[in-house]
Parts: structure tokens; sequence; C-alpha cells
């Protein structure tokens, strides 16, 4: 046996145990490991390998990418440090590079299910859920039964519209674990509940598990989905009281107090104001006209996905999807570090950079979602926090604002799992007038450059208000706009399941069916001079 294959052994042997290590968390035994290979051969790809964990844990990113980048360097077969340099690609904004690393080390995933379902997250995180299907599938072949890849699937299933498949999928996870919550609500908001077996098997499991509350927050919501869907309506509000009570509790030990929200609300009217609009926008290179960007935004549950379906549907828009990319690029720009997403720091600090610094962060950002149509949609609801970023950093850009009835608009809300803003009547009262007030304020400054469509004229008048808004955004119309629920593309929404259906209008008024229960919002609204009716 030579000597060099006698080191490579030997390598193999110490990075198993550092594999084994840094699993339990044993980071000063991953050293160890890394700096002993490495001692014995500077090239060594296990060796910096294990170096690119150990700085990746220790938050050290760029040092983990030279390591993870001297791996390939040195043996450009390591499919492992090429996933987990993806995966700090992404932390950088360095989506291309991402894709190209996962597009090229996929097919050496084959017979890999840990890795296959990694490059699977990442192709997720990317909005790339076509591409992590068939990695999720190979997986639980290779593993069945195996609930966290499972639940990959049925998750990736929803994304893609495949709502038998993800039905199916759900159901077998809760044959093998009836009492998982999680499971239970996402099966929930898969279509509308046609009898009361479901709700029935979610109460037996908070009858025999006699958990507190906050370990019941998804069964509540599930349950109080599928009973409005039986028209129970007491019952069904019963359950959302609950979970919002439990979540609320959740988010005031984490810290949280609506306040928060509402101080940010009126920091960004009091900084992004007229006078800080009018000479941002007026000192900006021109933008390329044949590459315009659609703002589609408002609060949750709106009719944003609706929207962007419609508008996507024309042949020459398509759809980046949901992302964050503004608010990151808006948060890289500034230069405050902070755990916080968003805060009036970042947004103090943002408003006096120089707005093409934002453009061209948010535009490499997302630009691996794009092909050549002269327009794209970015669908993200709370960008209605950052028009005036929007307006200043992209002039040719297009800004619909959805609105709808202030109590369905609410209570849409109030009934979601994942609005911490909305847990409380109380809560979700003064949020949505601080929402409002910031509302006018765009309207104010921004002029004709924002434009507002209703909700309720949209689901009632589909084609009518389609061909407006088109005309409003310059486009012509197609009918394609209108057929919008054959759009085949995928989405990572809230909406995701009700995009496959037609345009309806059941849930215009909706709130009414809860008018008692919802008369304390309604006088705060109204006490603010908010008409709701």
């Amino acid at each position: 046996m030579t000597s060099g294959h006698h080191t490579l052994e030997q390598h193999a042997r110490v990075g198993a145990t550092a594999r084994k290590a840094a699993r339990a968390g044993n980071w000063g035994l991953v050293k160890r490991c890394a700096d002993e290979i490495l001692k014995q051969d500077r090239r060594s790809p296990e060796g910096w390998f294990l170096t690119g964990l150990l700085e990746k844990s220790s938050g050290r990113h760029p040092k983990a990418v030279a390591a993870f980048t001297k791996t390939l360097h040195y043996d450009a077969d390591r499919y492992d440090a090429a996933l987990e340099l993806a995966n700090l690609c992404l932390l950088f904004l360095r989506h291309k590079e991402a894709v190209t690393l996962l597009n090229k080390y996929e097919p050496k995933l084959e017979n890999s299910p840990y890795y296959q379902d990694m490059a699977a997250t990442l192709y997720t995180r990317l909005g790339l859920h076509e591409k992590a299907w068939p990695l999720l599938k190979r997986a639980n072949e290779l593993q069945p039964d195996i609930d966290r890849l499972e639940a990959g699937l049925a998750a990736c299933a929803v994304n893609l519209g495949k709502i038998k498949t993800a039905k199916t999928l759900y159901n077998r996870l809760l044959h093998r674990h009836p009492h998982h919550q999680r499971n239970h609500y996402a099966l929930a908001q898969l279509e509308r509940a046609q009898g009361d077996e479901h709700v029935k098997q979610m109460q037996s499991v908070l009858e025999s598990t006699q958990l507190p509350p906050e370990k019941n927050i998804f069964l509540y919501y599930a349950l109080g989905k599928e009973l409005e869907d039986l028209e129970r309506w007491d019952e069904a509000f019963d359950y959302y009281r609950m979970g919002g009570e439990a979540a609320a509790a959740e988010s005031r030990a984490a810290g949280y107090s609506v306040d928060q929200d509402i101080e940010l609300i009126d920091h960004i009217t009091r900084v992004c104001n007229e006078h800080w609009l009018a000479p941002g926008e007026a000192s900006l290179r021109p933008e390329n006209p044949d590459r315009v960007p659609i703002f589609i935004v408002g609060l949750p549950r709106t009719g944003t996905t609706l929207t962007e379906r419609i508008v996507s549907s024309h042949t020459r828009v398509e759809s980046a999807d949901e992302t964050f990319f503004l608010r990151i690029a808006i948060k890289k720009v500034s230069g405050v570090e902070s755990r916080d997403a968003m805060n009036t720091r970042i947004v103090e600090y943002a408003a006096n950079r120089n707005p093409d610094h934002i453009a061209s962060t948010y535009l490499n950002a997302i630009s691996y979602r794009l092909t050549d149509k002269p327009w794209f949609i970015d669908k993200y609801p709370e960008n209605y926090l950052y028009l005036g970023f929007i307006a200043r950093a992209f002039p040719q850009a297009k800004i619909i604002h959805l609105r709808r009835n202030p109590m369905d608009a609410c209570f849409a809300m109030f009934k979601q799992s994942y609005f911490r803003q909305a847990y409380t009547l109380d809560d979700l009262g003064r949020f949505y007038v601080a929402y409002d007030r910031l509302s006018k304020h765009w309207k104010d400054i921004l002029g004709d450059r924002l434009v507002e469509v209703a909700y309720e004229s949209l689901v009632s008048d589909l084609e009518g208000e389609t061909r407006r808004l088109l005309d409003r955004l310059g486009l012509e119309f197609q009918q394609s706009c209108v057929d919008f629920h054959l759009n085949r593309a995928p989405s990572a929404t809230a909406s995701k399941v009700q995009i496959r259906e037609r345009a309806h209008t059941r849930s215009v008024d909706k709130w009414k069916n809860w008018e008692q229960q919802l008369q304390p919002l309604r006088e705060h609204l109204e006490a603010s001079g908010i008409a709701v009716d």
C-alpha cells in the first residue's frame, strides 16, 4: 500500500470522527481533526471541508466560503462542499452563483438522500420549487417513510399545485403520527372542508393530549378554518380566538409588542416624506425602459396573489413570485448590523444612501429568477412599507397597492397563524390604523405612480377591472389575464391553494358572519375615522 493511499485512508477516518463530532456540536474536536489533516497535507480537500464547517458554525462566513472554495479547488467532485458553498452564497445574495452550483452538482447527488434534501431546501429558499421536486421525490424513494423528507415533499407539492398528491402525503404522515399539529394544519389548508370528519379528529387530539394552549396553536387555527368552511361561524371564531391568544402570549414572551410595528410605520412616514422623495427621484440615472419591475403590495390576504396571477398571465410579464429581496437590499445598503429584519435605524440609514445601490443590490439578487421578458412582478405584500424606496430606486417601476374592506382585511389576518400584529383584536385595530395612515401618506406623495386596486371591485368585475389595471400599467389587454386560474406557475404564498381557483366573491363582506364578535374592532376603526361599510 502506498503512503499516499494510507494518508487518504487516515484522513477519511479522522474526517469521519470530525463529522460525528460536528453532529454532536463538539467543534473543539472538529478543529483538532481539521488541524491534524491540514498539518499533514495543506492540499487535503477533507481538511478544508472540515475547516469550512468549523468557520460556518462560528459565524465566520467569509472564511467558510474561502475554505469550501479551496475544497472544490483540490477536489472538484466534492458535492458536499458545493452545497455548503451554495448555502453561503444565499447568505451573501449571490443567488446566480448558488443556482449555478446546484445545477452543476445535482447529478452527483443521485444516491445521497441527505444532500438531495439539502439541495431541495436550497432550491425552495430560492423559490425554484420545480427544481426541488425531483430531488425530494428521489430522497423519499431512497429513504421511504422518513417524516421530515415526506413533509418536505408534501409542502413542495402544495407549492406546485399538486393538491391531491399533497393530501395523500399529509394523510400518510398523520396516519403515522395522528397528534402532529402542523400536519393537521397543513391538511386543513388544502381544500374547503366538505364534512366534519377531520374536525372530529382534531378535536379528539385536543381532548386526548390535554396540552397547554401554547402547544395547540396550529390545531386551533386549523379547527377554525375547517369550521368556517362548514359555516359553523361561532365555533370557528372561538378557535381563532384561542389560537390568537396563545400565539400572542408566545409573542409577548419573546419580547414583541405591536408598538414596534406602529413605531416603524410612523418613522417611515416621517423619513420618507415628499421633500426626501423629490430630489432623490430627480437625481437618478434613467433606467432601462425595456426592463420594468411591477411591485404588488398590500396587507396579506387582500388579493395581492390574485392580482399577481392576473398580471403575470400576460405574455410580456413574468413573476418572480414573493421575495424578501427589496427589504434585504435596503438593510444591506443601510450598513446597519441588526438581527431585526427591519427597524427604524435601518430605515434612517438607508434613506441617506444612494438609491442606485438599493436598485443594483436588489436586481442582482432577483436576476436569477428572470428570463428575457420586459416586465417582471415582485409580489411581497409587506413591501407597502417601502414604497418610497421603490419610487426613488426604480423610476420606471409600477406600483400596485391592493385595498380591501377594512373589516374583511383585518379578519383575514386575524384568522392566520403567522401575523403577530393580528393575534388580538386590540393589536389588530391599532396596527390597521397605522397602516391606513401610511397608505394615505403614500397616496399623497406618490400620486399617479400608485395604482390602487379594490379587491371587491376586482372579484365582482374581473374583466373590467383587469382591463383598467392593464391600461394603467401600459399593457394591452389579453384574455389569458382573465383566465389566470389556468396559470400553472408555482407559488409559495399564503394563497397558494386559492390561486388555483377562478375569482369568486365568497370572501366579500365575510366579516359580517362574526359581526357581534368583531364589534370592538369595528368601534376602534370607526373612532379613528376609518369607514367599514
